[in-house]
């Protein structure tokens, strides 16, 4: 029972982000398992593809506390998480005030992260880490669910800030946003330039997301399944016994621990859409790309010869089903 309200609170989310968001059913549902998972999502495409309209149409219909910060140069930490500030009471008395910044919200979009500064992306990349904001010698909580998209533009790289590799392995999802379709395109022109855009309803709340993450801890995995996952991981290091050539010959260093816990916990999640209460091999081979795509980087013969980490890991899980076969 629990299994299916699980599977229809999705399904009825899905549905009414639809309603908004045309096509990029991947993007909302790998979206959805990222927020699920407890993680946080990396966007990367062209402007205009409707990320800001994604995260704020997700906020309405999980009826969810929304924020945007818009990342420049001169953007400060103390834009982004608050500041300490002197407020006079009712008496006349003054004293510091601690006021709160855009982090304090349930769902954040970070447009461009990196066009700020390393100053401000460590600030921002902390809280989604520790859920904890310290201002003024005091740390103080965040709400949660805290959900953070971060969006940046893979054309547009003059004046920009890359974020180090060490920062890209905070976010459990790296989701490549691609061009409509001709025919999803004229129906993207045909809902904006209308007299109104569709209304979407509230199907869930906090606490029912909350309870959905909670769920997904639970669901168990096979010993055959985590082999895979950990097999996964380890073949993207050039150095391990499980790489394959392309991998030996193209790959710099290969994804950290934190891929496995990310490919793990977003299967889980995916497990349970899909009306299972156990992680199967499919899960794993679905999510290595979003898992992993950012979490190791090629040398200077792979970008030559312009390979992509997704060629790689077509490649790692083609000569890891060969293996177990």
């Amino acid at each position: 029972m629990e299994i299916e309200n699980f599977r229809q609170v999705v399904q009825e989310i899905e549905e009414e982000i639809g309603r908004v968001m045309v096509g990029q059913q991947d993007i909302i549902r790998h979206t959805l398992i990222c927020l699920l998972a407890g993680g946080n999502a990396l966007l990367e495409g062209v402007p205009g593809l409707g990320k800001t309209m994604l995260v704020r149409t997700i906020s309405r219909v999980l009826d969810l506390k929304f924020s945007r910060i818009q990342f420049t140069p001169d953007l400060m930490p103390a834009d982004i998480v608050g500041t300490n500030i002197i407020a006079e009471d009712e008496t006349g008395k003054k004293q510091f005030r601690f006021q709160p910044g855009p982090v304090f919200a349930n769902i954040i979009l970070a447009d461009e992260i990196n066009r700020a500064t390393p100053k401000t992306q460590s600030a921002m990349l902390e809280a989604m880490q520790e859920r904890t904001v310290t201002a003024g010698g005091e740390t103080r909580e965040l709400s949660r669910p805290f959900f953070v998209l971060a969006t940046q533009n893979p054309l547009e790289m003059e004046g920009t800030y890359p974020l180090p590799e060490a920062q890209m392995d905070r976010f459990l999802f790296k989701l490549l946003v691609k061009f409509p379709a001709e025919n999803e395109l004229a129906r993207i022109i045909e809902l904006t330039t209308g007299s109104q855009l569709p209304e979407v309803r509230r199907v869930a709340g906090a606490e029912t997301i909350l309870d959905m993450s909670r769920l997904a801890l639970e669901v168990p995995v096979a010993e055959r399944v985590m082999n895979l996952a950990v097999r996964v991981v380890l073949a993207t290091h050039p150095d391990s016994e499980y790489a394959p050539e392309q991998v030996k010959k193209f790959v710099r260093y290969g994804a950290s621990p934190r891929g496995g816990q990310a490919l793990i916990a977003a299967s889980k999640v995916r497990a349970l859409m899909e009306g299972r209460y156990n992680v199967a091999f499919e899960d794993i081979e679905e999510l290595a790309y979003p898992a992993l795509r950012h979490r190791f980087f090629l040398n200077f013969e792979g970008e030559a010869e312009g390979l992509t980490t997704d060629d790689l890991i077509t490649e790692v899980l083609s000569s890891l089903r060969t293996v177990d076969n």
